[in-house]
């Protein structure tokens, strides 16, 4: 199953005031159940706690009356905490206040603090050969994590890679804004790309997890997984023709 904004009501992305965005095309309640028990596999545990921010931009057609209780209520379901709205209508600021959500300045999310400027080499007598090591800090940085996870744990390589020596049990969970490696075996929920890197890829020697998403589109394994990839060393990477996930074999040897 994959999830991309233009075809679901509902898609969670990540933000730099390091809270979850939750984008949707529907403000009824009933609607984004649907989608989101499809999405999740119907996981009640699938976050664990993080707090949302609903983004009504993409919303034609509004009742009268949002359902602040019935959202909230829905969100609270997969241990979301709604803490705010986004592109809300000003009609509807009011009942959005006495449902205790700020009103967010999208201003906020968009913003990203200013590069420093490389300070100026002194000045030398003749021109300088490059240092070789200048290659490298353009490179992107890598978050290694030696030890298993076990289920509950979460490690979030934020502007990085993450590499996973240890394997991840079922029930933690990896994030990355680049891509996921897994040297083990890969059971819980991987999600590349959190940051909208539709690049990035998750690979891994041991197949098996509840979960995989990248660029914030999502595939649940609720049936299970075949098993040409099973336990098989696999690659899997964003199409972006189609906005869904392919899996492939990985061949090692």
């Amino acid at each position: 199953m994959s999830v991309h904004a233009s075809a679901r009501p509902i898609e969670f992305r990540n933000t730099t005031l390091g809270a979850t965005l939750a984008l949707i095309q529907a403000a009824e309640p009933t609607t984004l159940a649907d989608a989101m028990h499809k999405m999740l596999g119907g996981m009640p545990d699938f976050f664990n706690g993080e707090a949302v921010i609903i983004d009504f931009g993409g919303v034609a057609q509004w009742p009268e009356r949002v359902d602040w209780p019935g959202l909230q209520s829905l969100l609270r379901r997969y241990r979301l905490q709604p803490i705010g709205v986004l592109r809300l209508p000003a009609e509807h600021h009011e009942s959005a206040r006495r449902a205790g959500l700020a009103l967010i300045d999208p201003a906020q999310l968009l913003a990203q603090p200013p590069a420093e400027a490389p300070p100026k080499p002194a000045p030398t007598p003749q021109p300088a050969a490059p240092a070789p090591v200048a290659a490298a800090a353009t490179a992107t940085p890598t978050l290694f994590v030696e030890r298993p996870l076990r289920s509950g744990q979460q490690v979030y390589a934020r502007g990085a890679d993450l590499v996973l020596l240890g394997g991840v049990s079922p029930g933690a969970e990896v994030i990355a804004d680049g891509s996921i490696h897994c040297y083990g075996p890969l059971r819980g929920r991987a999600i590349a790309g959190a940051q909208g890197d539709q690049a990035a890829r998750i690979l891994t020697s041991n197949f098996g997890p509840e979960l995989v998403s990248i660029a914030g589109v999502y595939r649940t394994f609720e049936r299970g997984i075949a098993e040409a990839f099973a336990g098989k060393p696999t690659q899997v990477r964003l199409n972006g023709a189609d906005h869904t996930l392919n899996i492939d074999t990985l061949q090692l040897d």
